[in-house]
């Protein structure tokens, strides 16, 4: 048995879900907490061996904050070779919806903090360095996130730019004589969002308002996004991303999926470190050691807090059941509420999928008690499946 679930979000960690499952299946299981890229990848990879580092970093309103990292040194085991000492940053844990004080500040939020926690790592000798990008509370195109790492964002008259998104109205270039040396460092953004920098569809556009962020401060945004994306162009060499007549749409590395990831940082990582972006749940699964772990498997039981549309578009169950299908090993889901029809779970290779408001009708009381009605569901799967694959 392997269980791989990612968290219910609200209510328990993917480790803790993982252990309430496993207690509740009455067999011997594996235990391995995933994540897609978003909240809870440091916990993730830390459960799965790599080591928590704290760093006092730059929250998103400018205000200091506790965050970590998972640190995995060289000749460490590694399932997807190498041994390369790798890093795993979470930007949420830095400059995340979760680390705001008080009130959202769309236009002035800054992801500094995110650059801090990859400049600690490189100069801690990582050579991969793993961006999970989600939760994030910035709309700044990942602009704080080089200026922590040296760039230089000035305005006409050679003034350093304040942080937040609304700040690059002014970029009028960008000075990296100072950017800190990530030769040989591999850097991987591990994300499913494929949304470029502008337009419609961009980090403004589609995400601005999650983050509290009015029709007229998603105006500004864009504007401001536009404005990093033209100068990055002139002044560092990101061919593609401006036209002829001057006028910055979304295409060249501005246009590229992902471009418009956590506010744009997916934008600062392409551009500025060259990274490589990478299906998120995928890619985490290689690097937590799945393909391994998911052979010796006769069911797999994966879940999230809810399984619904999104959870279509490549989070961590559907990605697991993709995996697993590969193996030839069923599997089956756990999650705290569900709106996917039966056809729609195993169209994406989920053979059954158990909700906790099956047993409580609550959404209350299911946050409260989802330990507990975890193992009352697993035990439940165990009765209808392990018969089947012992």
């Amino acid at each position: 048995m392997l269980v791989a679930p990612d968290k219910f979000k609200g209510s328990l960690t993917a480790a803790e879900v993982a252990a309430r499952v496993a207690a509740g299946l009455g067999v011997p299981a594996v235990e391995l907490p995933v994540a897609d890229g978003g909240d809870g990848t440091v916990d993730a990879a830390v459960a799965c061996g790599f080591t928590r580092v704290t760093v006092e970093v730059t929250g998103p309103t400018g205000q200091p904050v506790t965050a970590s990292y998972a640190w995995r040194p060289a000749g460490a085991p590694s399932a997807e070779g190498g041994g390369v000492p790798t890093a795993v940053i979470e930007v949420a844990e830095s400059s995340g919806l979760r680390r705001l004080p008080g009130a959202p500040e769309p236009l002035t939020a800054t992801s500094h903090g995110a650059g801090e926690l990859i400049a600690d790592a490189v100069r801690r000798g990582a050579r991969r360095v793993v961006l999970g990008l989600g939760g994030s509370a910035t709309t700044d195109g990942g602009a704080g996130m080089v200026q922590a790492l040296g760039a230089r964002l000035l305005d006409a008259e050679g003034h350093d730019l304040p942080p937040g998104g609304a700040a690059l109205k002014a970029l009028d270039r960008i000075d990296v004589t100072g950017f800190l040396d990530v030769s040989g460092v591999e850097f991987v953004v591990a994300s499913d969002v494929d949304n470029p920098l502008l337009g419609p569809f961009g980090a403004a556009a589609v995400y601005g308002p999650q983050k509290g962020a009015t029709p007229d401060d998603v105006k500004v945004l864009e504007s401001a996004l536009s404005r990093f994306a033209a100068v990055a162009t002139r002044t560092h060499g990101l061919v593609g991303a401006v036209e002829h007549d001057d006028i910055p749409r979304p295409m060249g590395v501005a246009g590229a999926p992902g471009a418009g990831a956590a506010g744009g940082i997916g934008f600062a990582a392409l551009a500025f470190l060259r990274a490589d972006l990478r299906p998120g749940i995928a890619y985490l699964l290689d690097l937590l050691g799945f393909g391994e772990l998911v052979r010796d498997a006769r069911l797999v039981v994966t879940g999230e807090g809810s399984l619904d549309e999104q959870s279509l578009r490549g989070k961590a169950p559907v990605g697991i059941a993709q995996a697993a299908a590969k193996a030839g090993v069923p599997v089956v889901a756990v999650c705290g509420r569900r709106t996917l029809t039966d056809e729609e779970l195993k169209a994406v290779g989920i053979e059954a999928a158990y909700a906790l408001t099956d047993l409580e009708p609550d959404p209350a009381r299911c946050m409260a008690e989802a330990g507990e009605l975890l193992e009352r569901l697993a035990a439940r799967v165990a009765a209808e499946h392990l018969g089947a694959v012992r």
